[in-house]
């Protein structure tokens, strides 16, 4: 079974899209002016680095939620269990 999670807001997600996009820009503007390729693939990376950053917040926030939904009837040691795989995941 697929668990569709979907929150009505994302707040770093957003902020770090609105960042990529803003990069993405950038570089558009950079080849509208004919700058160098490796300005491009500098920028190009920002872009990449930003996206990347907004699918890990999104994985790690669907991660917890997940686990938030299945912790509800769980003993306190087993809750304990969870709140420590949960800090854990925010390092992936």
């Amino acid at each position: 079974m697929v668990n569709d999670h979907t929150h009505q807001s994302h707040p770093n997600i957003i902020k770090r899209l609105k960042r990529a996009n803003g990069h993405l820009e950038s570089v558009i503007g950079m080849i509208d002016q004919g700058k160098p390729c490796l300005e491009l693939a500098q920028q190009l990376h920002a872009v990449e680095k930003a996206i990347q950053q907004a699918k890990r917040v999104l994985v790690q926030d669907h991660i917890e939620h997940c686990l938030d939904d299945a912790i509800g009837p769980l003993e306190s040691e087993q809750q304990q269990r969870v709140d420590e795989f949960k800090a854990i995941a925010r390092y992936l």
